[in-house]
């Protein structure tokens, strides 16, 4: 079957470099979206569902095989022994069943690890939520797909009516290569064409990283070019935040929504897009929150996952995205000063976003040990305060399984920053999941209520703007 999305059978170097981070657990790719229904779904149905799509998409019955040495990226390859209960399960809370239980549940669910032998996937129905609704857990590596990837993949197992008609069942086709094919393969990629980088600079790049601080004092030539071809990973600044100073695999879930329409009118009122609002609540609501707690800090270091996925239709749903980072405003000030500010920085870091972490350090993953690049990745995320992303969602209902998604609210990975602040849109709502290391963010109420200040304050702002220049305008 066609199904219009495309899956190249080898990692990307970025899909690589994400799977051999996650040796270390502070670095995990993995990413969830909690889809809140207004009914519990038709378990049965949803089995059926996914089963068929795990078919029509083969990255769903597929498990990572590394190359020799981790030389090159590593293959996809089918399990033998995939088997669809595994990856499709069903728990149910206990009464009350609040939404705080949901989170606290799903978050357990979000952050076991993958078992490394199977596909990287697994859908949790959680029953019992009060109102007798239920959430669905889709959790993912993100080697299998970015935010806006796995948007595409939901397609599989999303219909545009309660009691849509269910497609026809599929027959499960297995790829011809055997794994001692593939391993021949694997060989004749690293024998027949050369390493990213020679020997004797893989040797320097080994001794830089082992002490990052020397790398902007070395003038020499030699360290120029590493200066060039690192990009960001020389970044030795470290994070701004008084506060969030402790790292732990702690996690708290909270989530938000705010008006899609609002506050997209907002942004372009204030002379900015959707992804800046996003920044700049999220910088204003960091602000206020070490306010709150007497630590008032000047400005924080921030990344935002930035898409480069092309336009062109051709259905790639694997990962494409790269990672700006910046210096954001926290202190007190008017709501359009720091979106201006936001939107200036956000600009300059994505014009130099393809000298960032992803990009540069994936070329460099196939030449450099596991424990090296973990080492490099680690360093880096000590120079981030948080995270954010922006994800396209649907304008429209859909349903799964004969249950609404009445929200969506996604997950996005922590990868040693204190929060993850990821927006995905849905039906005129802006959802939002944040995810807190919970050593770092250690009042998670008071975050999320700075967060929803922060954003109610933006679409004010912009109200208020419009009422002013409507007003100049009636005087003339």
């Amino acid at each position: 079957m066609n199904t219009g999305i495309r899956f190249d059978r080898k990692m990307s170097e970025a899909e690589g470099l994400m799977w051999r981070l996650d040796k270390d657990p502070y670095l995990t790719s993995t990413f969830a979206n909690l889809s809140v229904l207004d009914r519990a779904p038709d378990f049965d149905r949803l089995r059926r569902r996914m089963e068929r799509a795990s078919i029509a998409i083969p990255r769903l019955r597929q498990r990572v095989q590394s190359s020799p040495a981790n030389l090159t990226p590593p293959l996809w390859v089918d399990d033998p022994d995939f088997d669809i209960d595994y990856h499709v399960r069903r728990v149910s809370l206990p009464a009350p069943g609040s939404m705080r239980q949901m989170l606290d549940l799903a978050t357990l669910i979000t952050n076991d690890p993958f078992d490394r032998t199977r596909p990287l996937w697994q859908f949790v129905v959680i029953e019992g939520l009060d109102g007798d609704r239920a959430v669905l857990v889709e959790k993912l590596h993100h080697s299998i797909a970015d935010g806006e990837g796995s948007v595409q993949l939901s397609l599989q197992f999303f219909d545009f009516e309660r009691d849509a008609p269910e497609p026809s069942p599929l027959d499960w086709q297995p790829t011809t290569d055997s794994t001692s094919m593939l391993n021949v393969d694997l060989w004749r990629e690293v024998l027949s064409g050369p390493l990213k980088l020679p020997m004797a600079l893989v040797k320097q790049i080994r001794d830089l990283v082992a002490d990052p601080a020397q790398i902007s004092a070395n003038g020499s030539a030699t360290i120029d070019s590493l200066r060039s071809a690192l990009g960001q990973m020389t970044d030795v600044e470290p994070a701004r935040s008084p506060l969030w100073t402790t790292r732990s695999l702690r996690r708290r879930a909270e989530v938000l929504s705010a008006p899609f329409i609002d506050t997209r009118d907002a942004a372009r009122a204030l002379g900015g897009t959707l992804n800046t609002a996003l920044l700049c609540a999220a910088a204003d609501a960091a602000g206020r929150y070490h306010r709150a707690l007497g630590a008032p800090v000047e400005h924080l270091r921030a990344s935002m996952a930035i898409s480069t996925r092309k336009q062109t239709g051709d259905g790639e749903a694997t990962n494409a995205f790269s990672l700006a980072r910046m210096l954001v405003p926290t202190a007190e000030m008017e709501v359009r000063d720091r979106f201006a500010a936001v939107n200036t920085a956000t600009i300059d870091a994505t014009g130099a976003s393809a000298a960032s972490l992803v990009g540069t350090a994936a070329s460099l993953a196939t030449s450099l040990p596991t424990a090296l690049i973990t080492r490099v990745a680690r360093l880096q995320s000590q120079t981030v305060d948080f995270a954010t992303s922006n994800v396209k969602g649907t304008p429209i209902p859909v349903f799964v399984a004969g249950s609404e998604i009445v929200n969506n609210f996604p997950l996005g990975p922590l990868g040693g920053v204190a929060f993850n602040l990821t927006l995905l849109s849905h039906v005129g709502s802006l959802d939002m999941g944040l995810n807190m290391d919970a050593g770092a963010v250690t009042h998670p109420e008071v975050m999320r209520d700075c967060l929803n200040d922060a954003f109610a304050d933006l679409v004010n702002a912009s109200r208020t703007k419009k009422r002013a220049t409507g007003s100049q305008r009636a005087k003339k």
